[in-house]
């Protein structure tokens, strides 16, 4: 991840709502959630739902996927994970290998649905 990707994750989390709605989607796990239960989940109107999740996706910290009729978002746990290495790629006075185990735990929670996007 480059500096210009990371401005662009902390800025689409840097929103009440986008933060609110990207914690929903790492609660919902692998499986992803609905744009329609997410509305309902977050208490907000779709059409508002929808410019949030836009820039949500644009960022890299969310997937989509239709199924049918309805697109599943998830949160993408490999985006969020690039975000992490980023900020922490020079931590612990020069010995980044410390700080992976925090990185690590992030790839197996969402390995599926990474293969899937």
């Amino acid at each position: 991840m480059d500096q210009h990707r990371a401005v662009s994750a902390f800025a689409a989390l840097g929103h009440e709502t986008r933060l609110h709605v990207f914690r929903l989607l790492i609660k919902a796990g692998p499986e992803g959630i609905s744009a329609g239960r997410l509305a309902e989940r977050a208490g907000i109107l779709q059409n508002t739902l929808s410019a949030q999740l836009k820039i949500l996706v644009q960022a890299e910290l969310v997937t989509a996927e239709r199924d049918g009729r309805t697109i599943i978002y998830r949160a993408d746990m490999s985006g969020l994970g690039s975000l992490l290495s980023f900020v922490m790629e020079d931590c612990c006075n020069g010995q980044p290998d410390l700080c992976r185990p925090v990185v690590a735990t992030l790839t197996c929670c969402n390995s599926d649905a990474t293969e899937k996007s």
